[in-house]
């Protein structure tokens, strides 16, 4: 690591030590470039690093959720459970980062506050939290999709007498909540996966929901030897299939039959199936027929199925009302995995407080107040999610040519091609932003395709001499007309979801990831080097 204020020198400068930025090391080290990555956290990981909250784990079966890096490696790793726990994923980080000896060329606990570009020199300066500054031709951004931390404004939030967490900054050593009254704010994904664990801990937990969310049963067991020996087996056949996907998972395609076309029997046999079997949770309840992302008749009939299960499941009839999602079609947030989520709701020391009818007014000294009642708390969980996709990329104050800053150039939402690079920014790339599938899709299979294109892309200048690379004008807005124009096609548009940057005030409201399906875009990326990188400019 270079002493503070020293300036050094790189080929190319990768924000973030998570599965993309560790995949993008690997990479850019095969083709002979000398590369630092900065990494603000003390260890690898990304997402596995920092989101240690109780029940965390991933919501996509874990022999898809592996890197295809190096053939010995998928081989070689076994995975415990079928849906893996955040301790196991942070291993798996920790795992390739000694197995390919890659954090010689990581810097940790260092933040990246600013990066310029120099037009004369057509170099990068990159400036960290610790005084240095570093040299590079190329800047990639592999800081994440899910890594902005949104803490709500809640006025007297500084006066509350407990302890208060972000799910995100949960603490390394753990929390010992044994005999606590503990309030957890939002019922996204991390609520849903934290609440049956906090529920088992603690004395009482109130549960503070705004938006009720779509959720499925994990199933979580642990991974069969035989079914994990017959995956690695055929690795390669399930890399080939998840790479034409348009989940990028190796599932099949969803049928081509409506919702509509077939019996009420028919159809609940089609979603019953889906939700007892574990291998298709959660897409496969949103993939049993053609129309459910486009046809909110069809959709309709997937969210009333859902419905009926929780009221099912959660016997106060009340609650169970107030848990059941009416205001999105299903699958337009992100739909939910969990682990005995409603069944929670059933246990003694569990209450649901609808924050929707009686909001949340303030934060006292002794707990929350809604607008009707005061709840005192010994801590505080705030489940409350990301600025998500661009507010990783924004926080690096990055500026590009003619002093024109990324914050002013999304200034009314992101614009990409590709969701690779951007106008007016000289070989920054992006891996996972937006524009492009990355959390619509297997994020493993979106990381590793956007990987391999820029390490391609980047070679292809090394080899032919040439300085810079971005996007024609043109072809960005062709793109982002693109983008819009198949999101309109569905119905995402109609949730207020963080996809849309909804859960961030002031944010603007636009629909930032690629829904046209991994492997359209995957063929596209592909036609666009094909036609010699049609769409973008080099020098």
């Amino acid at each position: 690591m270079s002493a503070p204020g020293v300036v050094s020198h790189f080929d190319a400068v990768v924000v973030g030590a998570g599965f993309a930025g560790l995949t993008m090391l690997f990479r850019l080290r095969e083709i002979g470039l000398s590369v630092r990555v900065i990494e603000r956290g003390s260890g690898v990981g990304g997402t596995w690093f920092w989101n240690r909250y109780p029940g965390a784990r991933v919501d996509v079966p874990s022999m898809h959720y592996s890197l295809a890096i190096d053939p010995n490696l998928e081989q070689d790793w076994n995975w415990p459970e079928t849906f893996s726990a955040q301790a196991d994923l942070e291993r798996y980080a920790n795992h390739i980062a000694d197995r390919f000896h890659l954090r010689s060329d990581i810097q940790f606990d260092t933040t990246l506050i600013a990066a310029t570009y120099d037009e004369d020199r057509n170099r990068w300066w990159v400036g960290t939290d610790g005084g240095d500054t570093i040299e590079c031709k190329y800047l990639i951004s592999a800081a994440g999709c899910l890594s902005a931390t949104n803490v709500p404004d809640f006025a007297g939030l500084e006066s509350f007498g407990g302890s208060w967490y972000h799910t995100s900054r949960w603490p390394r050593e753990g929390v010992d909540l044994t005999g606590k009254v503990v309030g957890i704010v939002g019922t996204g994904s991390t609520g849903i996966q934290a609440v049956p664990v906090l529920a088992e801990q603690v004395k009482h937990l109130y549960v503070f929901q705004r938006t009720a969310n779509f959720s499925v049963p994990s199933k979580n067991k642990k991974m069969d030897p035989d079914f994990q020996r017959d995956w690695k087996t055929h690795y390669d056949d399930h890399r080939k299939v998840a790479r034409l996907t348009s989940s990028g998972l190796s599932w099949p395609e969803p049928p081509t039959v409506s919702a509509l076309e077939v019996s009420v029997e028919e159809r609940n046999r089609v979603y019953e199936d889906a939700w007892i079997n574990s291998s298709y949770t959660p897409l496969g309840l949103l993939r049993g027929f053609s129309d459910i992302a486009t046809n909110l008749e069809a959709n309709e009939t997937c969210a009333e199925f859902v419905r009926n299960k929780i009221r099912q499941i959660v016997k106060d009839q009340q609650v169970a009302e107030l848990l059941c999602p009416k205001d999105h079609p299903i699958g337009t947030k992100r739909i939910c995995v969990d682990d005995g989520y409603y069944e929670t709701f059933n246990r003694p020391n569990v209450t649901l407080v609808d924050v929707r009818g009686d909001p949340i007014a303030e934060v006292v000294p002794t707990g929350l107040r809604t607008t009707a009642t005061q709840y005192d708390l010994d801590v505080l969980v705030f489940a409350t999610g990301f600025d998500a996709m661009t507010g990783p990329l924004l926080a690096m104050n990055i500026v590009g040519r003619d002093g024109l800053t990324l914050r002013d150039k999304w200034n009314a939402g992101p614009v990409t091609y590709l969701g690779l690079q951007t106008v007016g920014f000289p070989n920054l790339f992006m891996i996972t932003g937006p524009g492009s599938p990355s959390v619509l899709a297997n994020m493993t299979t979106c990381i590793e395709q956007h990987v391999e294109w820029v390490r391609d892309a980047i070679e292809h200048m090394e080899h032919g001499g040439l300085v810079t690379m971005e996007p024609d004008a043109e072809a960005e807005d062709r793109w982002v007309h693109h983008v819009n124009e198949v999101a309109d096609f569905t119905l995402f548009k109609q949730a207020d979801s963080w996809y849309l940057g909804a859960n961030i005030p002031g944010k603007p409201r636009v629909f930032m990831p690629y829904v046209g399906g991994f492997g359209n875009y995957r063929a596209k990326c592909d036609q666009v080097v094909e036609e010699n990188y049609a769409g973008f400019s080099f020098t």
